[in-house]
Formats: structure tokens, sequence, C-alpha cells
């Protein structure tokens, strides 16, 4: 993406509905006189007298105990350098924004006006009553060490600056792990750290609690190596100050076992690492977006590096997202008074030995990894490690307790694991993960309307995130008009099917469409005709190869769009009936929903081979289904057709696939409320489990459902998602917005990874 379409996306994303990234949403019912009466006067007196008499009690009656303080004064903004306060108010709304969707955590970001010491501690002295924790960010050394370590001790409630430790906590955790790796002890190991800010300090402070040795250790800054007869160095330096007869940082990775960088790009080079241990050396690129050595010269220069940096784009990205919700999260549970280097430790160990157990599917599928597991190109946990949220908070709050600055100490760890599995959040995550998947193996989608401007946007954004290839398809002088209006940017493959250049294709498209539907009314001559149609001709490009998959549907009716799918491309092996599910990004997390679009009255074995597929869909994106058949009746209580056939099509895939989680005939309510369910029916398969696939007993039900909850819940759709085709083809809804065409198109690449591999 260029640097101008990024600014102008960036400013609209941020200006777009509505200003800024986070908003206040109401947790309480405020409908009636009688709601608003007890959230404000008189009702609210009571609460605020209780916690008169015991301040803690602000914790009982407010939001107090899950609400985080994201601190900044603007004066160490990323690589931004001191911009002010009102100019990092987009930073710090982000970082509320990951506290959110990580761990469940509610953020108010605080901007101060101040850059004196002892105001800008006061101010937020003064404000630390309203919040249950407090994170300090973008504050420059070396005040940002006075600024935490005053909070720290003036402040009864957690405060951490995650500059200084999260990458510190990160990075210790995969320098533990690559230490063990190289068959290295962390007490001999040899250390250069290059950088001698915030994080580096506390990084290496952490490295030294892991048992690195202080004589082993050499920092440099931009001045080169930090020696004991340098003149003004601060408190921090003058700790690591070395007196060892080298000045450069070139001398000082000789022979060096650990490089850790966090300064700035190209600082290191191939020379330097060739100098390094001949040992399995450790390389710990951190700066950003650039590393001090590009990861792909490091490995070339060296293959037993071991490698890590601060981008996701290669193996081993320490990324303080690891680290920040969830240690704050741990901390909130148990009301810990501070953020103590016990829990920060345990947060290292949490994350080091997480890294070694096998990695679930899921994340293997995220990544396009056959099998993540412990080694040389993975020493930490992957971002979008679902088990996270439930391993690095236990771990951190049980150090709180063990360190006695736990107040309110957690009884049931069962317990206690099942709300934080609770808290993953809503589907936006697998949204997230849906494209870094298609990311890992682009694929050439055709988009077949692409001479309207939303789906050139879609296809533009598809093309500048790497989601996929698009391929352009329709009247190319509208498409270049279009381009030239949205300044689309890349080099795209533009087709027009009615153009004298497509003729050899149409020729061969129409000979090789007729064939296949020979004895089924269909003429050479009316073969050639349809190929000037833009739905056949780009349906046929994905059956002969020329294209992995096809997006089409944008302004056109469903059947329309359908049939030259079905006719063109052809059902997959074993399967009789196409289908389409729509996924739906719900609060309880992702559903599918089928079938939505295509079945108007499935017998009980269509609906048997709908369930069938659309388990299968779910585990493609790693959700293991949940399946529960609807209807408006329970398990045997009526006697109509409709439910008999629902109750027959569970009879049979209960035969035929046991060890599946399926359920039926069972009202919506029941298959959503897991107490109501099993309180009612104990023996249903679907007790204590999580259910994710709804299958509807007719087209009128799941098109109405899906509809319902886009519309008056604001849940997410992505789909329909075409079910059965032998290649990748998907409809898109009539007239979708660009971010769920965007949606659709990760869909379609990795439909079309999963089907290339099943060649």
């Amino acid at each position: 993406m260029s640097k101008s379409r990024l600014r102008q996306e960036a400013l609209l994303y941020h200006a777009k509905p509505k200003p800024g990234k986070i908003e206040v949403v109401p947790t309480k019912k405020y409908a009636t006189q009688r709601d608003l009466a007890l959230a404000y006067s008189p009702g609210v007196a009571e609460p605020c007298l209780e916690i008169k008499k015991d301040k803690k009690n602000a914790y009982k009656y407010t939001a107090k105990g899950n609400l985080v303080a994201v601190i900044s004064n603007g004066t160490a903004v990323l690589g931004l350098g001191n911009i002010g306060p009102e100019a990092s108010k987009p930073v710090m709304e982000g970082k509320g924004l990951l506290f959110k969707i990580f761990a469940d955590i509610d953020v108010f970001d605080i901007e101060v006006d101040a850059t004196d010491v002892d105001l800008f501690v006061q101010t937020v002295k003064a404000i630390a009553p309203t919040f249950g924790g407090i994170n300090l960010e973008d504050i420059k050394a070396p005040e940002a060490f006075e600024i935490e370590r005053r909070l720290k001790e003036e402040l009864d409630i957690p405060v951490m600056h995650d500059d200084q430790h999260g990458t510190a906590i990160i990075s210790a955790a995969a320098l533990k792990n690559a230490v063990e790796i190289a068959g290295k002890e962390m007490s001999s190991v040899q250390i250069v750290v290059n950088g001698a800010g915030a994080a580096a300090i506390s990084c290496t402070h952490l490295y030294m609690a892991l048992g690195a040795k202080k004589e082993n250790i050499t920092m440099c800054d931009s001045k080169g190596v930090i020696r004991t007869d340098r003149d003004y160095l601060s408190p921090e330096k003058q700790r690591f100050a070395t007196d060892r007869a080298i000045t450069t940082l070139e001398e000082a990775v000789i022979n060096a076992d650990v490089f850790i960088g966090l300064s700035v790009a190209d600082s290191m080079t191939p020379g330097m690492l060739l100098s390094m241990s001949e040992k399995k050396p450790i390389v710990f690129a951190m700066a950003n977006p650039n590393p001090e050595i590009d990861y792909n010269v490091a490995i070339k220069t060296r293959k037993d590096v071991i490698m890590a940096t601060g981008r996701s784009d290669h193996p081993n990205q320490v990324n303080n997202v690891l680290g920040f919700p969830f240690i704050f999260r741990g901390a909130l549970d148990v009301r810990a008074t501070e953020i103590n280097e016990e829990m920060k430790m345990a947060a290292v160990h949490a994350l080091a030995d997480l890294a070694k157990y096998p990695v679930p599917e899921q994340v293997n599928i995220v990544y396009d990894e056959v099998s993540l597991s412990f080694g040389e190109d993975y020493i930490i946990p992957k971002p979008f490690d679902p088990r996270l949220i439930y391993t690095v908070p236990p771990a951190v709050a049980k150090a709180a307790m063990d360190s006695g600055v736990a107040t309110e100490p957690i009884q049931d760890w069962d317990k206690y694991r099942d709300s934080l599995m609770e808290r993953l959040g809503t589907g936006n995550k697998l949204v997230r993960m849906l494209h870094n998947r298609a990311k890992s193996d682009p694929k050439k989608i055709v988009f077949a309307e692409a001479d309207h401007l939303d789906v050139l946007k879609a296809a533009q954004i598809v093309h500048d995130e790497g989601i996929g290839i698009p391929v352009l398809l329709g009247n190319r002088d509208i498409i270049l008009e279009l381009m030239e209006e949205i300044d689309f940017l890349g080099d795209v493959e533009i087709i027009d099917p009615k153009s004298t250049k497509q003729k050899k294709n149409r020729i061969r498209y129409a000979e090789k469409y007729w064939k296949s539907r020979l004895r089924k009314g269909i003429k050479l001559l009316d073969a050639r005709k349809l190929m000037h149609e833009r739905n056949y001709y780009a349906a046929m490009m994905v059956n002969e190869g020329d294209s992995d998959a096809l997006l089409t549907g944008y302004s056109r009716n469903y059947s329309a769009v359908v049939r030259p799918m079905i006719e063109a491309i052809g059902l997959d092996k074993g399967v009789t009936r196409v289908a389409a599910t729509n996924l739906m990004l719900t609060n309880r997390g992702p559903m599918f929903l089928a079938d939505t679009t295509i079945n108007i009255n499935p017998s009980a074995r269509d609906l048997a081979k709908i369930t069938h597929m659309t388990g299968n869909l779910a585990r493609m994106f790693g959700v293991e289904p949940n399946i529960a058949l609807l209807s408006f009746s329970n398990f045997g209580a009526s006697n109509h057709e409709d439910a008999k056939k629902v109750r027959e099509a569970t009879s049979i895939l209960h035969k035929h696939y046991p060890n599946v989680v399926i359920d039926g005939e069972i009202q919506a309510d029941f298959a959503l409320n897991p107490e109501m369910l099993k309180e009612q029916f104990p023996f249903s398969k679907l007790v204590d489990k999580k259910v994710n696939v709804l299958i509807f007993p007719n087209l009128d039900s799941a098109n109405i459902c899906y509809k319902m909850m886009k519309e008056l819940n604001g849940a997410e759709s992505i789909g329909p998602i075409m079910l059965g085709l032998k290649k990748p083809a998907h409809v898109l809804q009539l007239g979708s917005s660009v971010d769920e065409m965007v949606n659709m198109a990760a869909i379609a690449v990795i439909d079309a990874q999963n089907k290339s591999k099943k060649k």
C-alpha cells in the first residue's frame, strides 16, 4: 500500500463513522423510569453510602475493578517521538482497543499535558481512585523510570509502564526458550544489548532475574559501548557500564551468544552476525518496523541463527500484546495492589512454557502451518493463540497471591479458568485469523463485478493487504475510470469477457462447458453465447484453473449467479445438493447458520448432509462444531411433519457421526441457554457444550434469523459461504459492504487453500 493511500485510509478509519476507536456502553437496563431511578437519583445514593462505609465496595458496585487507565504525556510515541498529549490520543485509544479485544478489560485513555515529573505524578495520583489499574504509555526516559517508581510506591493499585516491561516480559520468555534450544545456560551466555532506553533497561533487568550475569552483559547506545569511563551517564546506564576495552557495537558482538536489538534499523551487519558465537547465535532484532538486521539476510548469513523480530511476517514475533492485556487481567482479578517482579516473572514462565505444549489446530490453521512445535522457529506463542487468556492471567494471579499483594484471592481455579475462557471475545478475532491465514498463501480471485465502485474498493484492499490476487472482470473502460477515481495502485489483471481479446478463451470455455452439459439441453452455440456473460465466464475461469476462486453477486439476484456456478463448476465428490452457511460474529463468539440462502424446504436426508458440510466448514476455520438442529419442538414433543423431519435428520447424523456433538430437534432458546438445557433435558449431547452451529429446518427460518441478527443485534455476517461445489466460488449478498466483500475474499482464499491441499 502506498504511503498516500495508507494515510488516506488511516485518517478515514479514525474519523468515520464516528471519530475515535472506543466508546462507553451502558451495562445496565435503562429503558424505564424505574431503571433510571435505580441508575441515578434516588437509587444511586445506596451504593454511594456503602462505598463511603468501605472504599473497597467501589469494586462491588462500580466498574472500577475492570477499568484501566492508559496514560501518556506524548513524549515518546511509537516511532514519532515527542508529539504531545493530543497527538498521542489515537495511540492510547488503540491500546485501549487491544486491552478490550484480548482480555475484555475496559479502558479510559488519559492524555496529560505535563512533562514535569512532579506534576505528572500528582495528576495521576489525583485521578487514581477511578481505576483498578494504570498502564503508563509512551513516556520518554529517564522520566519514565521515576514516574513509574513513584506511582508504584504511592498508589495501591497495579501500575505498569508497558514500554519498559512489556517487551521485557515477552523477550525474556523467548530468550529463556532460545537459550535452552541453543543448548546453553543463562548464567554463562554473553549478551549484547543495543539500545539503552526504557525498554532496553527493563529487558536487561529481567534477563538478570532469569539468571543472566551482569558481568556477561554489554550495553550499547547511539555513542557506542557504555563504558565506566564515559561522562554524564544516567543512573540506569551507570549500572550496566563495562570496563571492557571495547568501544563499538562491532567489537561488542564478537563471540557473543545473544544480540538484543532495541535500537534502529540496520544497525547490525551480516559481518557482525558472522562474528558471533560459533554455535547457534541468538538474535532478537526488535526495532520496528524495520529490525536491526533483516530476517532474510540473517538466516541467509547464518543458517544456525535463532532469530526473533517485532514483525508478524516472520517467525518468533516479540509482540507486547502477548503480555499486557493478560498481566493486567490477572492483577485485576485478584485486586492486586501492584504488579511486582514475581508477577512479571510468572508471566515470563507461563509464556515460555506455553510454547512447549502442543499447538491447537486452529492456531496452525491461522498461520498456515502443518504443525507448529517448539523449536528454533517457534520459541514464543503466537498472538492469536486462544490459550493465552486462560494461561497467563492465572499464573500472574497466583504470583500476586503468593507474593502477598492480592487482596481478593481466587478460591476456585477451575471456575476462574472457565470465566477467562468466556472472555475470549467476539467473532472479530476470527476475522483477524481469517485474514492472516489468507495472507499466508494468497490465491487468485476473480471479482466478476469489478466495474462497480465498491467491488473495486474491496479488490483494492484485498490487493493492498495481500489477502489475495484480484482479477478484475467487467467493462474495461469503466474499471480503468474507477481505478483512476480511487487511485488504485498495483499491477492487476483486467478482463472484459465481451472483448475481442477474450475470443479464444470464450471458445475454449464454451467447448468445455458444452461437453460437460451434453444431453442437458445445451447446444454449442448456446454455450458460446453464455460465455459473453460475466458469471459463466468467471465460473469457467475457476473450473479451468485460470483463477483459484470466484466472488460475485453484488449487483445480481441470487439465482442468476448460483446457476452458472453449479452448471460450470459442478458439485464436489459425494455431494448431491449445494448449500450455504452464514458465519455470524456475535458477542458469544462465531456462529455458523445454515442453510441461509439455497434450499427452501430440505428433506431429512438433505438436512443431514447440510449439517455435515457445515460442521466441516467450522473445522476448516479451527472451530470444533457443537451443532443444534433447530425446530419449534423439543425432542419429540410434537409429531408434526416439520418436527419429525428434523428428528429424522438428527437420527441419521447420530448413526453416521456418533462422535460429533449434534442434537435436535431443539428450540433455539434451549440450544443457546446451557442452564435451561441442562435443567430440562440433561440427556442431550449438547449439555455443557457451547453451541456454535445452528441448522434450520427451512430457508424461511434461516434467512429471516440471520438477517434479523444482523440488523437488530449488529452481528457482523460473513457469507453466504457456498458448500458443496467442486471448486471455490462464493456469492456476495446484494449490495454487500466493502468490508463484507473483503471478508468473503478471505473466505474464498482459504477455501482455495483447503481444496488445493486435498488434490
